[in-house]
């Protein structure tokens, strides 16, 4: 069965030349699948017969929604969606003064092994595809009944591991004819992944990006980030700077403040000379609690010091909001989960 979610407009008219079909019928399948729809017998522009065809063919849904939470501290909605082949993943739906936040995974599991991040745990199964990614847009959209102005692909996984699909899905989501969503109410974030970050900067000018840094030396951030031996701290704000020149954009740090290893005063001032004169922002997050990683996040008030301390030497910073901790749905708290009962 083709998943249709997963296709774009140019290969939608490809399937239905290849059924017979006249390749305007595919701009009203597209903009459908953008309206969320799951059931074929909706979309009644189309012919009966070409419905009953599609659906001989194709799927409209590609996962379906276990389980959700709702915390009872700020609305953020957490879902756990189980795929076709019964694998799962998370995605988070957070609402802001400025509209609606989705949180969007792009793989299920993740190989990158930071020290402090439940994604990891268990691993990486497998990449999400585009349709999957906009699946989870999608199924979030259609539970609150409202528009989601806002994505942010922080979820579980590394969105440049999974680079075809991540640009895939950004097209699906911009397309005139479908969701039609602005480029700059997109963020991914990546753990700095140097070649992806400089393609990106060519492909998507306009869309936010995020650099998981969380250390400003090497020794600390290779002990919390395996990735680090690869892209050690000096390259990637080499790339940030290239990728700020390149774009014009200022690009955001993501610094997870654990309590006793990397919030001293002295590592938050080596982080700002690291970071002068670059166009960027330091997002300060107390780490959310992961029990598996042992590791405490630095108490809020703390964080507000160091958050002055880096503007007080020119560096812009916040601390971000805490949404979903209740329901594990915050920060770092994401994972891949295939038994319910542990949920």
């Amino acid at each position: 069965m083709i998943d249709l979610r997963n296709e774009s407009l140019d290969e939608l008219k490809e399937l239905f030349l290849s059924m017979g079909e006249k390749p305007f019928r595919a701009g009203q399948l597209f903009r459908w699948i953008a309206r969320g729809t799951v059931d074929f017998d909706e979309i009644t522009d189309l012919p009966l017969a070409l419905r009953l065809k599609l659906a001989s063919q194709g799927s409209l849904s590609n996962m379906v929604a276990e389980k959700v939470q709702i915390s009872t501290k700020d609305g953020t909605r957490k879902y756990l969606f189980r795929l076709s082949d019964g694998l799962t993943v998370e995605t988070v739906l957070m609402k802001y003064d400025y509209g609606n936040t989705v949180c969007v995974s792009s793989q299920v599991g993740c190989g990158m092994g930071c020290g402090f991040c439940a994604s990891s745990l268990d691993g990486l199964r497998r990449n999400l595809t585009a349709g999957e990614m906009l699946g989870q847009y999608l199924e979030a959209a259609r539970d609150i009944g409202e528009k989601i102005t806002h994505i942010v692909v922080m979820g579980t996984g590394e969105p440049f591991a999974n680079y075809d699909n991540l640009c895939k899905f950004i097209n699906l989501v911009h397309h005139k004819d479908g969701l039609n969503l602005g480029l700059r109410n997109i963020t991914v974030s990546t753990c700095g992944l140097i070649p992806q970050m400089e393609k990106f900067a060519k492909d998507f000018p306009q869309v936010n990006l995020a650099v998981s840094l969380h250390a400003p030396t090497n020794q600390l951030r290779s002990s919390l980030m395996p990735i680090n031996a690869t892209y050690p701290v000096e390259e990637v704000l080499a790339a940030c700077r290239k990728y700020t020149k390149t774009t014009g954009r200022r690009i955001t740090f993501e610094y997870a403040l654990i309590e006793g290893v990397n919030d001293s005063p002295e590592l938050i001032d080596l982080l700002a000379q690291k970071l002068r004169g670059m166009l960027c922002h330091v997002n300060l997050i107390p780490l959310n609690q992961v029990t598996e990683s042992g590791l405490s996040g630095t108490k809020r008030k703390i964080a507000l010091e160091l958050q002055a301390r880096l503007e007080s030497k020119g560096i812009s910073a916040t601390v971000r909001r805490e949404l979903g901790t209740d329901i594990d749905g915050a920060c770092g708290q994401l994972r891949q989960k295939t038994k319910l009962s542990n949920n």
